[in-house]
């Protein structure tokens, strides 16, 4: 189906792959991991023809339609969502187009004398149209679409008004709508709500192309795929089985490695003591000039290389009063839409609570109103006594000072910190050695997101307030804020689509739903078991 055959690639001075192998079959579901950088973005490219490998052989089955989805999605506008994602499938789409205008020709007094002519054509097109199935086209294009939660409205509306994450998401919509025989979908997660990708795990798992895959997201890829494809320092290694088959996998062939590694340097440094021991006595020196030969043959195991990853220390937060965050009485809408309308709510000290609703039920909102970015239309909310709050929201990582390094921006933070203190700080959230010398406009969406945390966790608040945190993470830095987040000794309120990091750190859920809100004691794994579903209105499978 998809096959490279000992590929070799470098990209400037970086050397990606080196004569490196991999497969995928009809039918195959894989997962294709690598730290930042190791060229995944690379191998998609060179799979659909946009980049070519320097040496070896990409072969792809004659006549197998390859869609791929990327984070680059490129200007769309002039039309509305849904004939965007139409657009994918060929010529239905046109002709969808020339129906529209046609149709607004047809009551345009100024085209009334070519009316006949307009009539005409537009039959035609209708035939054509409905020869090629387009109604049914039409419907499963908006089907896909609120799959990826799109109301109605935003469906009709331009694309060229959306976000660029709702863009992401008519991309997305697009490769799934084409139903291609072999999709590569690099972090098709991002950007996208519980509910969202929930609809996205079921609708791939029903896929019967071969499918290769990127996310961040550990449960979504964990329930997809049955194979990973490993890019190690310019290798591929396949491995059968789930992200955590590979994991085990991957750390028993480590200590394999290591072991194998150990025992040769233990043969090696008795081969030299006797080599320097006796080097110096002839009597000895046929047998030091046997030993220095056999060293010389010796194939040098190397060491594995430890994947870095450093835990991040909080250091204790002050005690805040046992009444942290109380809304009384809140109403709260935007225009027409009201959001909340008499909502009573109390967090108290060391309560870590999830917030759970479909798009536009205001978890945003709530995160809002308790940080003080906006005002409630009626009602009160209060912040407790001896609370020091820790906001984080998309638009936290736009304040950033480009013109700033993530040193100079940690150091004008704090001032009082040492440099090595601010080293280590940078090196547990993913920037090492030279790292810290990028100015802030080069980062990624990623990297200004992990400068924006470091700089809240450093000096620790008692109130974690966190909208979409792991929104830009990789898989480590999600592993390492998790496992930090763990001995957190103060109080969250929390907005995740991913599953792990909910379950992983709530110990209470508030759900907001259209009949109503609901408070549940216990974590996000007792909200699902307790009610059958993973997201609000959404039942496993649906």
């Amino acid at each position: 189906m998809i096959r490279l055959d000992n590929i070799s690639k470098q990209n400037g001075h970086q050397i990606l792959f080196i004569e490196a192998s991999m497969g995928v079959q009809k039918g195959e579901k894989v997962g294709l991991v690598g730290p930042n950088g190791a060229g995944k973005t690379t191998l998609f490219r060179m799979i659909t023809g946009q980049e070519q490998p320097d040496d070896g052989i990409v072969s792809i089955d004659a006549g197998m339609r390859i869609g791929y989805f990327s984070q680059d999605v490129g200007e769309m506008s002039g039309q509305s969502a849904v004939a965007a994602v139409m657009d994918g499938v060929g010529p239905v789409s046109a002709l969808a187009a020339e129906m529209a205008t046609l149709e607004a020709a047809m009551v345009d007094p100024d085209q009334a004398d070519q009316l006949d002519a307009v009539m005409e054509r537009y039959g035609e097109v209708l035939e054509r149209f409905q020869e090629l199935d387009g109604y049914a086209l039409e419907a499963r294009a908006r089907e896909v679409l609120a799959g990826l939660s799109f109301s109605q409205e935003r469906m009709d509306a331009d694309v060229g008004l959306l976000s660029g994450g709702w863009k992401m998401r008519v991309a997305l919509a697009r490769i799934l709508l084409m139903r291609p025989d072999g999709m590569l979908l690099d972090e098709p997660s991002n950007h996208l709500d519980l509910e969202s990708l929930i609809w996205l795990e079921s609708f791939l798992k029903n896929y019967d192309g071969a499918l290769l895959m990127t996310s961040h997201d550990r449960a979504f890829m964990n329930r997809i795929i049955g194979k990973v494809i490993e890019i190690d320092a310019g290798s591929l290694i396949t491995y059968s089985g789930d992200l955590d088959f590979y994991d085990q996998q991957r750390a028993l062939s480590e200590a394999q490695r290591q072991a194998q590694y150990e025992r040769q340097q233990a043969m090696l440094a008795k081969e030299i003591k006797f080599i320097e021991k006796f080097k110096a006595r002839a009597s000895h020196a046929a047998q030091v000039q046997s030993r220095v030969k056999k060293l010389d043959k010796i194939e040098r195991v190397e060491a594995p290389r430890r994947r870095q990853t450093v835990q991040f220390e909080f250091q204790s937060p002050p005690r805040s009063g046992e009444d942290v965050i109380s809304l009384r009485g809140v109403h709260k809408g935007y225009g027409e839409r009201p959001i909340y309308q008499d909502l009573d709510f109390l967090v108290r000290r060391k309560e870590r609570w999830a917030v759970l609703g479909a798009n536009g039920a205001g978890k945003s909102t709530l995160l809002k109103l308790v940080a003080g970015d906006t005002k409630p239309d009626q009602g009160v909310v209060n912040i407790g006594a001896s609370v020091k709050m820790g906001y984080f929201a998309q638009h936290s990582m736009d304040l950033l000072d480009g013109e700033e390094t993530i040193f100079e921006s940690l150091e004008r933070s704090f001032p009082q910190a040492g440099q090595g203190a601010l080293r280590t700080l940078a090196g547990c959230f993913g920037f090492s050695g030279d790292d810290v010398e990028k100015p802030c406009r080069v980062l990624s969406g990623g990297e200004k997101a992990r400068l924006v945390m470091a700089k809240m966790l450093f000096d620790p608040p008692n109130l974690l307030v966190l909208d979409e945190p792991t929104n830009h993470l990789d898989m480590v830095t999600k592993e390492m804020l998790v496992a930090s987040l763990a001995d957190f000794e103060g109080t969250m309120l929390f907005v995740s689509h991913d599953r792990h990091f909910l379950a992983a750190l709530s110990n209470r859920v508030l759900e907001l739903t259209p009949e109503g809100i609901h408070q549940y004691g216990g974590g996000y794994t007792e909200y699902v078991a307790r009610t059958g579903q993973e997201a609000p209105g959404l039942h496993p499978g649906g």
